[in-house]
């Protein structure tokens, strides 16, 4: 009997046999049979799922169908093990265990096979509470969560925020199609309240929204409908002319498709693949006070050099036209600067501004060229030492406006008049796969007017 609970299946052939210090006795019948299934042909003749409560055994079949198209003991290993990842995706079990052994019974073939999988569910009701402090702000999250709510890995969840300046709260809905979990569908209930400093700008959104998320070939889909009622205010009396004009109620009804190619190992820090990332929104056909077309797009691409460096450069834009005499809002804008785009600026202070007050533009370009190597004389190689990478880094980016009554070609000059631009050198913490942590020393070039 081998039990592949623990450790993933090594994916070469002499390590997937049974070991003699597996075998108990030196029984000849044993040996053969060993023989048998290692060389030749078997047949899976039953899968048993054990441990079952609330999920209905039907929705796991899409999941453990392959392992019946098995031919042979290895085959059988692969394919367990494959299932054994796509039942721990749904999110619905806490632990799953593989067990394959000889069939037994009356109708038991001599080479037949039979491979149980032991579940334990999750609880149906799991909570966590935790604090946060930032931006002058400390607030008390609690979260519920029902897994596998009806059955077929349904999931609803449920956060509120209480802050000492905001409160937010968010309901979501997750279900996703048998047999193919990419394919899903959400439903989110939410109030969120936002202060954006850069902008003396309060803003307080409630809404509901729908998405179906599906893969096509080697891309990943999402549409979505997003209804949102907002509401902008002015964060403090010093707030411009500019930014109180935007001040009041609106509400805005867009549809959305996301497309997202993938190939990187890491979306915190990878070494090598690429990333292509391009945005659609529509909003104002299915009603609502907003109406506009925007776009824009990511591109990144990374590969790995000598001396176990890294290479990575990066590419960003996006344009916002809107539809009709209404010009666009200053919750719809780009903004940019910061260390997510063009370091060495203060956060999102790049572009149109207004006494002090960015106000985000309609057109914007930004770029990177980043180059991660080892820490000089590799100090903690092999351990935690290899969390940390230099970084060297040479970014750049603009934002501008639209001039309606000019074309294309005067947009595009204005984008490359007045080049904001920045580089320098750091060091970059990798924590997990959750996020990483840069020290950089910045230089900011091409500073206009206005720009902090």
């Amino acid at each position: 009997m081998l039990n592949t609970s623990e450790n993933p299946l090594p994916m070469r052939g002499p390590e997937l046999g049974v070991h003699a210090d597996d075998i108990e006795t030196p029984d000849v019948e044993q040996e053969t049979k060993q023989e048998v299934l290692e060389n030749k042909d078997v047949i899976v003749q039953r899968v048993h799922i054990d441990g079952l409560g609330r999920t209905k055994e039907d929705y796991l079949t899409y999941e453990i169908a392959d392992v019946f198209r098995a031919k042979n003991l290895i085959d059988v290993m692969k394919r367990a093990h494959k299932a054994r990842q796509n039942l721990l995706r749904l999110g619905i079990f806490r632990q799953v265990e593989v067990v394959i052994d000889t069939s037994q019974g009356v109708d038991a073939l001599p080479n037949g096979l039979d491979v149980t999988f032991e579940v334990t569910e999750l609880r149906r009701m799991t909570g966590s509470y935790n604090t946060m402090v930032g931006n002058n702000e400390g607030s008390m999250v609690l979260g519920l969560k029902l897994p596998n709510v009806f059955g077929q890995a349904e999931k609803l969840t449920f956060q509120f925020s209480y802050g000492t300046k905001e409160t937010s709260y968010g309901l979501s809905f997750f279900k996703p199609q048998p047999g193919h979990f990419e394919r899903n569908f959400a439903v989110n209930l939410y109030k969120v309240t936002g202060q954006f400093p850069w902008s003396s700008l309060r803003e307080t959104d409630r809404g509901v929204s729908t998405e179906f998320s599906f893969p096509l070939w080697k891309t990943n889909h999402t549409l979505k409908w997003e209804g949102v009622w907002r509401e902008l205010g002015c964060l403090a009396r010093t707030a411009s002319f500019a930014v109180r004009e935007e001040s009041g109620h609106s509400l805005k009804s867009s549809l959305s498709h996301a497309m997202v190619i993938d190939t990187r190992n890491s979306t915190i820090l990878p070494r090598r693949g690429a990333l292509l990332k391009i945005n659609q929104e529509l909003a104002g056909y299915t009603g609502g006070d907003a109406s506009f077309l925007k776009e824009d797009f990511e591109i990144q691409f990374n590969r790995r050099l000598f001396w176990d460096s890294v290479l990575s450069t990066s590419l960003w834009g996006g344009c916002l036209l809107p539809i009709g005499d209404k010009p666009t809002c200053i919750a719809d804008r780009f903004y940019l600067g910061g260390p997510t785009s063009v370091r060495g600026f203060s956060m999102y202070s790049i572009g149109p501004q207004s006494e002090g007050d960015y106000l985000g533009g309609e057109m914007y370009w930004a770029g990177g060229v980043h180059l991660y190597t080892p820490l000089p004389f590799r100090p903690g190689k092999g351990g935690f030492g290899d969390l940390f990478r230099t970084h060297f880094f040479l970014n750049a980016g603009n934002l501008c406006n639209l001039n309606y009554g000019d074309g294309p070609q005067a947009h595009l000059r204005k984008l490359a008049e007045c080049i904001r631009w920045s580089y320098g050198a750091g060091i970059v913490l990798r924590l997990g796969n959750i996020a990483r942590l840069e020290l950089n020393y910045c230089i900011p070039m091409g500073v206009q007017r206005g720009d902090r």
